[in-house]
């Protein structure tokens, strides 16, 4: 079966994710919570889909402002399981929005979801998931792991020999920066 960097950048679709934004670096709260809520939607589904429905995603959640996102009330959920551009399911939306309020509260704890991310850095793969789990609703192995690969705080979004490695090294995520057996 071939991987990512096999299809991605001939696919429209997931071109420009792809090239610019998985396994980068971010600390940008609205990125974060996005690219959480993304993997939270995509379990079940394709990746394909998730991100054709990205736009109305980022849309209909305000843009994943996390204040505007925690003040969701039962209008606003309702609204959102209206929302035929955006994956319809209960409890991923409940998930997200309650998410967001863990989030905001890792701003008084610690000074933010990038901080309280990196205060973390670095654990294996099983560390994380366990510590996500604890955390958050909704992350399982598979959320928890792709989002880290997605923000650069795990290896294995590019192969050595994609052309997107070499980018993404010159601004070495967090993986690149500690012993690597740590992810054996």
């Amino acid at each position: 079966m071939p991987d990512y960097c096999d299809y991605a950048p001939d696919d429209p679709v997931h071109q420009s994710y792809h090239a610019t934004e998985y396994g980068f670096p971010t600390i940008d709260e609205s990125v974060l919570m996005e690219r959480l809520a993304l993997e939270i939607f995509q379990a079940g589904l394709s990746w394909g889909i998730v991100l054709k429905k990205r736009a109305a995603t980022f849309d209909a959640f305000d843009g994943f402002d996390i204040d505007k996102v925690v003040a969701y009330g039962d209008t606003d959920v309702a609204r959102l399981l209206d929302d035929a551009g955006i994956i319809r399911n209960r409890l991923k939306v409940h998930a997200i929005i309650h998410n967001a309020n863990v989030i905001k509260g890792m701003r008084d704890s610690h000074g933010g979801f990038a901080n309280w991310i990196a205060a973390h850095h670095p654990m294996a793969k099983p560390d994380w998931v366990k510590l996500f789990k604890k955390t958050f609703k909704f992350t399982g192995g598979e959320i928890t792991g792709e989002f880290l690969m997605s923000i650069g705080y795990l290896p294995g979004t590019h192969r050595p020999d994609c052309p997107v490695y070499v980018k993404l090294s010159k601004l070495s995520p967090p993986w690149t920066q500690v012993d690597s057996t740590i992810y054996d």
